[in-house]
Parts: C-alpha cells; sequence; structure tokens
C-alpha cells in the first residue's frame, strides 16, 4: 500500500524538544494545503508508539521540512531507525544543524531548499488514528539559482528525491512544462 500511489516527496523533518535536544525524521507525507496563508501538512502515524517529532512539534511549535538530496539518501534513510529519545540523528546520521532567526527548530544544513514552520493545528484521521499536522510557513530557504524567472522551484537542478513506498529513493526528471490553459 506504500508504493501504491507513486511517487511522494522525501523530506526530512526537522525538530527539537523543550531541552533544545534535535530530532530528524524522514517523512514522505508533505503536501501543499493553501497559499494565502502558506500552509503545509503532514501525516504523521498514531500515537500509539512515541512519536519524537509530533511531540517536539507540539512542546515547541516550530519544526521544519528539508528536502533530501541525492547524495544524501543513505545518510536520510538512516533517520527511520528508531533511535532512543535521547538521540539525535542530526549526530547520528551525520547531518548538521543549522538555525535561522525565528524559528526555534533546527534546519538541515546540507539541504538545497528549507522550510520552517509554526503549527497551526492537528487534525485525527479517526478511521485509523493517523494525524494531519498543519503547518504555516514562517521561513523558506532556498538558493536563488534553484528559481526559474516565474519563481519556479527547479527540483531537478536541485536534485531532490522523491519516495516510493518506504525505502525507495528517485530522481525527478521534467518532462515538459506546460503554460496556463484555457477551455
Amino acid at each position: 500500500m506504500n508504493s501504491i500511489t507513486g511517487f511522494k516527496s522525501a523530506n526530512l523533518i526537522g525538530t527539537a524538544n523543550k531541552n533544545k535536544l534535535s530530532n530528524l525524521a524522514v517523512f514522505s507525507t508533505v503536501t501543499h494545503l493553501g497559499s494565502n496563508p502558506p500552509l503545509i501538512g503532514m501525516i504523521t502515524r498514531p500515537t500509539t508508539v512515541p512519536r519524537h517529532t509530533y511531540d517536539n512539534i507540539l512542546t515547541t511549535g516550530h519544526y521544519t521540512i528539508n528536502h533530501i538530496h541525492a547524495s544524501h539518501t543513505k545518510a536520510a534513510h538512516q533517520c527511520s531507525a528508531k533511535y532512543d529519545v535521547d538521540t539525535s540523528e542530526f549526530k547520528a546520521c551525520g547531518f548538521q544543524e543549522e538555525y535561522v532567526e525565528g524559528c526555534t527548530a533546527p534546519f538541515v544544513k546540507e539541504a538545497n531548499i528549507k522550510i520552517g514552520l509554526i503549527h497551526k493545528e492537528t487534525i485525527e484521521i479517526k478511521t485509523n488514528g493517523t494525524l494531519l499536522i498543519v503547518g504555516e510557513v514562517i521561513v523558506i530557504n532556498i538558493h536563488e539559482e534553484l528559481l526559474d524567472t516565474e519563481m519556479n522551484v527547479d527540483l531537478v537542478k536541485a536534485e531532490t528525491v522523491a519516495i516510493s513506498g518506504l525505502n525507495n529513493y528517485h530522481h525527478a526528471q521534467l518532462i515538459e512544462s506546460y503554460g496556463k490553459v484555457q477551455p
């Protein structure tokens, strides 16, 4: 079931607990929810077991979304291991923390595309106990050369990867870019 829907975005979610210990987790359930205000949603599994990322988001209100670069897939995938709450996946998996004014959660320094968010609400999906975490974008950090003249992000140039299933990483490739269509 994890691969039947096709390619999904590959992101590292950065958080920190109240003691400022960082946490980093792979998420493939991130999606745009709206532009005004700029909202992004992500699904987390049921809280029947400890969910350090979700707990940190609730505690601090801040988190980051960091695109996974093609050269970092192995280290990023290692973040999906079940580390104890006192272990920083940043350190354990070889990523550097980066902080930006206005966001208390750590960014992945190695990421080409970084988004800082503030938690707005959580919506329970009662059918299976998963949670839709809704965040408002407060920081975007992207290299200017990754934007085209219309401010679209060039994900191919950024070497952002996609995920299928739980452990298959893929390169993105642009087929074509179409203009606005009319009936």
